[in-house]
């Protein structure tokens, strides 16, 4: 639970602020937009993707989810959100995932060939 509890707090850093900026969202709607992000993420990402290939595959896919995420998002919640804001948050998103990736890597005592 304290995995899930840090992903979603590092998502929603980046998240909450960027989708307020970006588009018409209220505070509300952006956190729960980030903590849904947050658990679809943590279960492909973290739990699935990541145990089977390295830091690098598992951010790659949590950026591409990110980027498919927030543009049926933004369609259906009819917030005005560009390809370049999305771009600029998914790869946001895709810095935080990486160092999270990492510290994951060390807490379960795995190494991460590709970062080294």
């Amino acid at each position: 639970m304290g995995r899930f509890l840090g992903k979603f707090l590092l998502n929603g850093i980046v998240v909450v602020p960027l989708l307020m900026w970006f588009t018409e969202a209220t505070f509300l709607s952006s956190v729960v937009a980030a903590l849904v992000l947050s658990v679809i993420s943590y279960v492909l990402g973290d739990m699935m993707v990541l145990r089977f290939s390295n830091n690098t595959v598992a951010t790659i896919g949590d950026a591409v989810l990110a980027f498919i995420y927030f543009w049926v998002v933004s369609y259906f919640m009819n917030w005005s959100l560009s390809f370049g804001e999305l771009v600029t948050m998914v790869v946001a998103l895709a810095i935080v995932e990486f160092i999270f990736h990492r510290i994951l890597g060390r807490t379960d005592g795995r190494r991460d060939p590709a970062s080294t």
